[in-house]
């Protein structure tokens, strides 16, 4: 199937060579105007002007969808996700409107141990329908890769099943899940008592068992979704555990440096990617979980200015998740500007989960990073596309439109790219293409 789309009044392709985008490249968009972009087989084939791509072979029967009054760029990273849950946590919504801070609410038992029993008592197909439902949700406003976490289930049963219901969701999807394993959220209330006992079941048992594990799920994907959503499963699929990373959160009332390094030292020995939530409650310093490069580092609302220099000299990406920050009701935002201009290369993500970011939606993290964080709409949408697929290194398939790159695609309506970060509150995409297939257009775009 080949199709080509036409007459974008902007065509983003955020073409170049440097991985991730740091300073300066961050703005650097790659704009074709009356633009066009030629699809077949899942892949990009051409992009230029339409009346370049218009001259390729395949476009002559390809299906056309007119762009006009459009802008076109790749489909958004979401970098940074929890969708494995079953409810909201609307007493812990209330609890903070009443003055209760994230660490009050979780000593009164709110807070990721809230959202357990729903995650432990569901079945698989239950918890994969609410992920399925969750990613519909992001495609519907641009995303087309999502990095899905588990960490609400806080077992071992809980967690391989979360991860399970990660990839059956996935496998009825058409664009791409990257499944982290998360048990190290926080310590569930069984083991408070002894946390030690936990960290070691997370490294003896969890973390080989992803690494190694086959889905126990082999069914097909639902043939009602053929031809519209679905996706046959990734061409290694078979071939991986049920992770590609390790997740840990390095915070008070969470897990130590020591107990954060034992656990990354354990994704490593199994050959995972590691990656970590850091310095979003309290400040730490970096360099202990530096050792084990981390493909990112999520939150870092209060890294040190030290920790900024050398980040700069690195290819591990900053992920910043203003979303969580503003419905927290934080006066204070993570420190895009000074890591920018250091050097630093910063992704953004929605953070999406049921107590402190429950959005899927990438243009209103754009908006909350140009308002709160002073980024430009150029770097937000840099950092929301091409350095998103840089902090999960998917960057050689994903987050630009160029020949042989992943067909996914975000068409909004606007005349111009910054009306992306302009526009909140109001869903302005006008349809994705995951893995090539164009999705209908949502009806509450505008």
């Amino acid at each position: 199937m080949s199709v080509l789309l036409t007459h974008a009044t902007q065509v983003l392709t955020l073409g170049g060579k440097a991985a991730p985008r740091r300073a300066a490249q961050m703005r650097e968009l790659g704009i074709v105007e009356d633009g066009a972009v030629l699809i077949a087989d899942g892949k990009i084939i051409a992009v230029g002007t339409t009346d370049e791509v218009a001259k390729h072979e395949l476009a002559r029967n390809a299906e056309e969808i007119d762009c006009s009054h459009n802008v076109v760029l790749p489909g958004f990273v979401d970098s940074h996700t929890h969708p494995v849950f079953t409810a909201p946590r609307l007493i812990d919504f209330e609890k903070r409107i009443a003055g209760a801070s994230y660490e009050e609410i979780a000593e009164a038992g709110g807070g990721i141990r809230a959202s357990l029993r729903g995650v432990r008592e569901a079945s698989t197909e239950t918890l994969a329908a609410y992920v399925l439902k969750a990613l519909d949700e992001m495609a519907a406003q641009g995303t087309t890769t999502v990095e899905a976490k588990s960490g609400y289930g806080l077992s071992f049963a809980a967690e391989m099943k979360s991860l399970e219901a990660i990839r059956s969701a996935a496998h009825q999807w058409a664009g791409t899940v990257v499944p982290t394993l998360m048990g190290a959220h926080v310590v569930p209330p069984e083991y408070c008592d002894n946390p030690e006992e936990y960290v070691r079941i997370i490294c003896d048992e969890m973390i080989p068992a992803v690494a190694n594990r086959r889905s126990l799920d082999s069914r097909p994907p639902d043939p009602k979704r053929v031809g519209q959503e679905t996706r046959a499963p990734a061409r290694d699929d078979k071939e991986k555990g049920l992770a590609a990373f390790v997740d840990v959160f390095c915070e008070r009332g969470a897990f130590t440096m020591e107990q954060s390094q034992r656990i990354l030292r354990a994704a490593v020995e199994h050959n995972l990617g590691v990656r970590a939530h850091v310095c979003q409650l309290t400040p730490a310093q970096l360099a202990p979980l530096l050792e084990f490069h981390p493909a990112s580092l999520d939150h870092l609302d209060l890294v040190s200015r030290k920790d900024i220099g050398v980040l700069a000299k690195l290819d591990t990406v900053a992920t910043l998740l203003p979303a969580a920050n503003y419905f927290l009701g934080l006066a204070d935002f993570p420190p895009a500007r000074k890591l920018i201009d250091s050097g630093v290369p910063v992704a953004l993500a929605t953070d999406y989960n049921p107590g402190t970011s429950p959005t899927p939606s990438m243009p209103f993290v754009l908006s909350a990073a140009c308002t709160h964080m002073k980024m430009s709409p150029a770097e937000a949408i840099v950092a929301a596309a091409y350095n998103g697929a840089c902090a999960l290194r998917m960057q050689r398939h994903k987050g630009s439109l160029e020949p042989g790159k992943d067909a996914d695609i975000a068409i909004f309506d606007a005349d111009d790219y910054r009306e992306l970060a302009y526009w909140f509150g109001v869903n302005r995409c006008r349809q994705t293409v995951l893995s090539g297939i164009p999705r209908p257009k949502p009806q509450n775009a505008g």
